[in-house]
């Protein structure tokens, strides 16, 4: 199980660690954290030297109920950090996290390697296009509405059913547009209540049956801090924990804010297994 990035075959039989670094206000933990260059690049060398694959940027907080962006700021927000990021790091696997195709363009034309959309191609109807003629790793996210309506729609008729056929329609699609490289990510927080979270995380391996690479993102979410009665600052216990059941139940793709505790849990579940 690999996928392409710039050229280079990543192998994800062993999973990986993707680290977060938002550019936004107002994101849930870290909105706000980054606001100079010299901030920016000790937090991604620090997630490099940890032992991140991936670096996830984004410049749309996607929390619920976040306050909409425009383009033309989300991307003046985010080509300057990825020629920054480029340039220091001239081999860094970044990530795209953006629904929007126009962004996804010009950041793969400034070197970075793939595309993170929360939206699996529904807020955007080039994207998918886009994705194909650029040709690198896109990551489909399950979420229904957008990031200020999702917690509207949380009613499902069976939960992994739904969740299943939604990657089976949306990878159709994908590689209608010859999209090689398809991760999945099941949007733990988007579109689902506390109790959908846990359901979900509880069956994550009857995904598997879609074949492909599973990536997780539960890091310091509420679905953490709300059932332990505590903060995004305190929920780092809470995050190792899943991300150790996650892996145990297939995922390749860890995407957090921690990444040497992430690491720590992939090290020690590769010895279970």
């Amino acid at each position: 199980m690999t996928i392409n990035c710039k050229g280079t075959l990543i192998d994800l039989s062993t999973p990986k660690v993707m680290g977060i670094l938002n550019i936004t206000p107002d994101s849930f933990y870290d909105g706000g954290h980054y606001k100079n260059n010299a901030s920016i690049l000790n937090q991604v060398e620090k997630m490099l030297s940890e032992g991140a694959t991936f670096i996830d940027l984004g410049a749309y907080s996607s929390r619920p109920g976040a306050n909409h962006v425009s383009e033309t700021e989300e991307l003046n927000r985010i080509i300057p950090i990825v020629e920054l990021l480029v340039a220091k790091f001239p081999d860094i696997n970044l990530s795209i996290d953006t629904f929007r195709s126009n962004i996804a363009k010009k950041c793969i034309g400034a070197g970075a390697a793939m595309v993170n959309d929360i939206s699996a191609g529904q807020l955007d109807s080039t994207m998918l296009e886009t994705v194909g003629k650029l040709n690198v790793p896109y990551i489909m996210m399950h979420m229904k509405g957008t990031p200020q309506t999702m917690q509207q729609f949380t009613d499902y008729e069976d939960l992994i059913k739904d969740i299943i056929y939604y990657f089976s329609e949306r990878i159709t699609e994908a590689r209608s547009h010859k999209i090689n490289d398809i991760i999945i990510d099941p949007g733990f927080g988007f579109s689902k209540t506390l109790e959908q979270n846990y359901k979900l995380l509880n069956n994550l391996k009857l995904l598997n049956i879609i074949g492909l690479p599973i990536l997780v993102g539960v890091s310091r979410k509420s679905m953490i801090y709300k059932l332990l009665n505590n903060s995004p600052n305190k929920a780092l216990n809470g995050t190792t924990s899943l991300n150790t059941i996650a892996l145990l139940r297939g995922t390749k793709i860890l995407r957090v804010h921690d990444v040497k505790e992430a690491m720590e849990c992939v090290k020690l579940t590769n010895q279970l297994n």
